[in-house]
């Protein structure tokens, strides 16, 4: 008997509960495992003990944003692919994301197709 393949975990930060919610709810639906988490130092913190296939990540919030969270994210585990969202694009921010090698920058609201397929390339192009 096959074993069956585990989802890809998905990893959502956003400091915003209400998106964290509809996020969990749309990715969970979509058959993902999902994890959320408030803060990028909270998502650091469990990532040490087990990896996400793929972190879908606010750019902006308190304390530790996103783009800072990435660059943390990189050093410590190159390969977890990123998908940001953002409520305030700033073409410094975008170029930071693109550049640090995130997977993907979506503007909020963002279209749910539009950032399920970017999950879903994201998790395709998992490299490690």
């Amino acid at each position: 008997m096959a074993m069956q393949r585990k989802p890809p975990k998905i990893a959502i930060v956003d400091d915003d509960q209400s998106v964290l919610a509809a996020l969990r709810r749309l990715i969970l639906a979509a058959g993902y495992e999902v994890e959320i988490f408030p803060s990028g130092s909270a998502f650091l913190e469990s990532a040490e003990n087990h990896e996400p296939d793929c972190v879908v990540l606010d750019v902006h919030m308190p304390k530790m944003g996103g783009l800072e969270v990435q660059s943390l994210l990189k050093s410590a585990h190159a390969g977890i692919p990123v998908v940001f969202l953002t409520g305030r694009d700033t073409p410094d921010a975008r170029s930071c994301a693109m550049s640090g090698g995130a997977s993907a920058y979506l503007c909020k609201p963002v279209d749910q197709e539009t950032l399920l397929a970017a999950i879903n390339v994201a998790v395709r192009n998992d490299t490690h």
